[in-house]
């Protein structure tokens, strides 16, 4: 039998039938399965597919809200957010190569090992390479045109005063947050809130189309405050100029509405400009009229010398003992460096006597001396609502010693923020009524809480007129067609527990006297040669109250030649 025989007899004319029919009903259950799986993800569970082609070709990104501005009370604008653009960036589309990396680093103004790190993670969808750049920067960027890097709108803040209101309104951080002053005390309302919105990106990673908001921002809301920038850059400009004149550390400036308790200006000395912030830290943002402490000295004469009117103990002319410029108060001394045998009351105030006031304080008792205090606003806040202000302190008066009492009347051993002063001269401003604060416009007039009679404060009113004319401490503080009312203070600064040879030197007057209209509180901080508050802040007050008085056209309440020429020799309140 042949070879090829053979092998015709062993292989089988046909396969098995079973066999193609398994094969068929494998073929026909895979396609079934495909085709029930396409049905299932295209019909009923297409969310699956969606989302990953999203993710490879869409990006959900969120859409700032434009801050609201804040003007002055005459709608001037003084904080604005402007637009402007961040390079941000999806690590997994970027591709770049090191001569770009390197580029794009230049343009940036960022080490091309620290924009290599931000690009490494390609887990993030999202991470910011340089935040809110200059036109010109985004120009080149832009003319790279690299895949996976795209722009931003973002907003900046920008505050058309500069340096005049830097730590009134404070800032914002590069996410136009308040971080400091009204901006952060009022975050609430000007901040809005952000939206979303969807972006195609092409198959480089490059934004092609807006897939429209998926929730749109909504902005924030306009802030209008009681400041009048017209009087503010008078303040700031007249501030600056004592502080360097006088080499000090720095000063501040509060301007009142005395009606309404609205703050008109407010100004502090150095500052910054909010618009440049490189080189500045914490200690340049303080409004140090709001968040630092002082001892008032002989502005604080007044409240002592009103609780003894109130409480019959004495009337303005009644004459008090002086001892010839030297008390004791147990084994204490007080003492008047222009020695006087006899003063009556308004003369205390006028030549502002530490001796005669203390008298007139130790005939009070401590419970009605602290009350009157405690009325009047000091050891409290003021209700300007400003982020960081100081309270003061005015200790209980169960630990009070006689000598406590005593100095206590003339300003040592209670310490108050300048607002807080300013705002404690309402009552006199106002037959008796304290007036809380505002950094916001308003529409009527706070209502106050009563302290002193009617009687009293314009009995004040009158002794502090004195204080301004010849024979009183501080001829310098005149303005020409207004009659003033005020009162000095010079003080020792206390440092370490000690009083030092450093002084705070004040001034606070109402103007016009007659009917009062302002109130203007000047401190400056450690004046070099000359330092009571007659010579150094009451020059201040002078050119403030002037200008503020014509910019709010008040009517005159006595002659343009009403000022008289100090003498040589100014009487100095004792410090």
């Amino acid at each position: 039998m042949s070879y090829a025989a053979s092998a015709k007899k062993e292989i089988p004319a046909s396969l098995p039938g079973w066999r193609a029919s398994v094969l068929f009903v494998l073929l026909l259950a895979g396609l079934v399965a495909l085709l029930g799986r396409a049905i299932y993800l295209q019909g009923f569970h297409d969310d699956f597919l969606q989302a990953k082609g999203n993710a490879r070709y869409s990006r959900v990104i969120e859409v700032n809200a434009h801050r609201g501005m804040i003007t002055d009370r005459h709608g001037e604008v003084l904080a604005m957010s402007t637009p402007v653009e961040s390079v941000w960036a999806s690590p997994a589309d970027v591709v770049i190569d090191d001569k770009q990396l390197r580029k794009l680093a230049q343009i940036l103004g960022v080490k091309a090992e620290e924009l290599k790190s931000k690009l490494a993670d390609t887990s993030r969808d999202f991470v910011y390479l340089k935040r809110q750049l200059p036109p010109e920067q985004v120009d080149r960027v832009v003319r790279m045109n690299l895949p996976g890097i795209s722009l931003k709108r973002e907003y900046r803040r920008y505050y058309s005063a500069g340096a005049e209101t830097a730590q009134v309104l404070g800032i914002t951080g590069q996410d136009d947050s308040g971080q400091e002053g009204l901006e952060l005390a009022l975050q609430s309302h000007l901040a809005g809130k952000p939206g979303s919105q969807r972006v195609i990106k092409d198959r480089r990673g490059r934004i092609v189309e807006d897939a429209g908001s998926l929730h749109a921002p909504k902005p924030g809301g306009d802030v209008v405050l009681s400041l009048d920038i017209q009087v503010q850059h008078v303040v700031y400009r007249e501030l600056e100029a004592a502080v360097k004149d006088h080499h000090a550390k720095a000063g501040a400036v509060v301007v009142l509405d005395s009606r309404t308790g609205e703050v008109l200006a407010l100004a502090n000395y150095p500052s910054y400009n909010p618009n440049i912030r490189a080189d500045v830290g914490p200690q340049g943002m303080r409004n140090r009229a709001i968040t630092d402490l002082f001892e008032p000295g002989s502005t604080m004469k007044p409240f002592a010398v009103a609780a003894a009117l109130e409480q019959g103990k004495v009337k303005p002319e009644n004459l008090i003992n002086t001892e010839h410029g030297v008390m004791m108060v147990g084994n204490r001394k007080i003492h008047d460096s222009h020695p006087e045998s006899l003063l009556t009351v308004a003369q205390i105030i006028q030549k502002s006597s530490n001796v005669g006031v203390a008298k007139l304080a130790l005939m009070l008792s401590p419970a009605v001396m602290w009350q009157s205090l405690s009325d009047s606003g000091f050891g409290e806040l003021s209700g300007s609502g400003f982020p960081g202000e100081a309270a003061g302190k005015l200790r209980d008066h169960k630990t009070w010693k006689p000598i406590e009492q005593a100095t206590m009347s003339y300003g040592h051993g209670v310490s108050v923020n300048l607002l807080q002063l300013a705002r404690a001269y309402t009552i006199f401003a106002n037959d008796g009524e304290l007036k809380s604060v505002s950094m916001m416009r308003l529409d009527a007039p706070a209502v106050g809480g009563k302290v002193f009679s009617e009687r009293t404060a314009r009995q004040m009113r009158d002794m502090m007129e004195l204080v301004v004319q010849p024979g009183g401490t501080a001829p310098l503080a005149q303005v020409p067609g207004y009659r003033i009312a005020g009162k000095t203070g010079t003080a020792h600064k206390l440092e370490g527990g000690r009083y030092v040879d450093k002084y705070v030197a004040s001034f606070v007057g109402l103007a016009p006297a007659s009917a009062p209209r302002l109130i203007v509180a000047v401190m400056i901080d450690e004046p070099t040669g000359l330092y009571y508050g007659g010579q150094v802040a009451a020059p201040v007050f002078s050119k403030v109250a002037a200008a503020a008085l014509h910019a709010l056209d008040v009517p005159h309440d006595a002659p343009l030649d009403n000022v008289i020429a100090p003498p040589t020799d100014i009487v100095r309140e004792e410090v």
